[in-house]
């Protein structure tokens, strides 16, 4: 059975200037070329992954927003896990009697389009983070800021106190509801805190990725570096950690890579297993 292998963007396969390498670039397409199922797995929306993976050759379905989605490389949507109206209300409200914080929203209207919603009353780590959004046309302020009928992502930005606090609290309020992760921002220096649907993770994605690929997991190769990986790492068949990658992941990885993202780690991988080490780099 032919193997498949399912990368991390950040700090992954992409670079720390949030770039594909050349390298990565043309082991990639020498890999489809050849047969190889290759695709991706990131905290990140379709629209933001097209922009990003431009010149990459992508054919396989992709698992997007922490594995919110299953989404192929057209854009149709294969598998979605949304959290509804009536409980997104639920999560902001308690969220704000607690610590005062409104979110950032990802959800999709009825058509399908993306939209990025946010609070007109924002934190100066809101405010560094929708720069990188100059001028999108997804993104709408609100207020008052209320849940839309399919939220994506409900996610808050703050210092790991305070978001250690509503972890706590959401996490005693709604239990298995939901699924909470929180991480360190690997650009901003704040931490993110993100609500999914229960089944809103890179592990639930992942097997309806093998379902639809007809891909046992004994052949699954997936690569990450970081928290929201573990998901996968716990159902893919192997796990390989790229050096920069914490700690916590690398204990769990069947291979710790010598090589960081900088040096485009997944990218020599694949060459020395799919390419037979045909390509070099310095």
């Amino acid at each position: 059975m032919e193997h498949l292998y399912l990368s991390d963007l950040d700090l992954t396969l992409l670079r720390s200037d949030v770039r594909i390498g050349d390298f990565t670039r043309e082991v990639w397409n020498g890999c489809v070329h050849r047969g190889v199922r290759l695709s991706v797995a990131t905290a990140r929306s379709y629209t933001g992954v097209m922009k990003l993976l431009g010149g990459l050759d992508l054919r396989e379905p992709m698992i997007l927003l922490d594995g919110v989605m299953v989404a192929a490389p057209d854009g149709r949507i294969l598998h979605l896990s949304a959290i509804d109206r009536e409980l997104g209300d639920a999560i902001i409200d308690l969220a704000q009697r607690e610590t005062g914080l409104l979110p950032l929203l990802v959800g999709l209207e009825s058509d399908d389009t993306e939209r990025f919603v946010y609070p007109k009353r924002r934190n100066r780590y809101q405010e560094e983070l929708l720069k990188t959004f100059h001028n999108d046309r997804r993104l709408l302020d609100a207020d008052p800021l209320r849940a839309m009928e399919r939220n994506l992502k409900i996610v808050y930005l703050d210092t790991e106190e305070v978001t250690a606090a509503l972890q706590q609290a959401l996490k005693e309020a709604f239990g298995d509801a939901i699924e909470v992760k929180r991480s360190k921002d690997p650009y901003i220096d704040c931490y993110f805190l993100t609500v999914l649907h229960k089944e809103g993770d890179k592990a639930h994605a992942l097997m309806r990725l093998e379902e639809l690929e007809g891909v046992d997991r004994e052949y699954t190769t997936v690569f990450g570096d970081s928290h929201n990986d573990l998901g996968l790492f716990a159902m893919a068949g192997r796990k390989i950690a790229v050096a920069n990658a914490i700690e916590e992941l690398k204990k769990r990885a069947d291979i710790v890579l010598p090589w960081s993202n900088d040096e485009e780690g997944v990218a020599r991988f694949l060459n020395e297993e799919v390419l037979d080490g045909e390509k070099r780099v310095g």
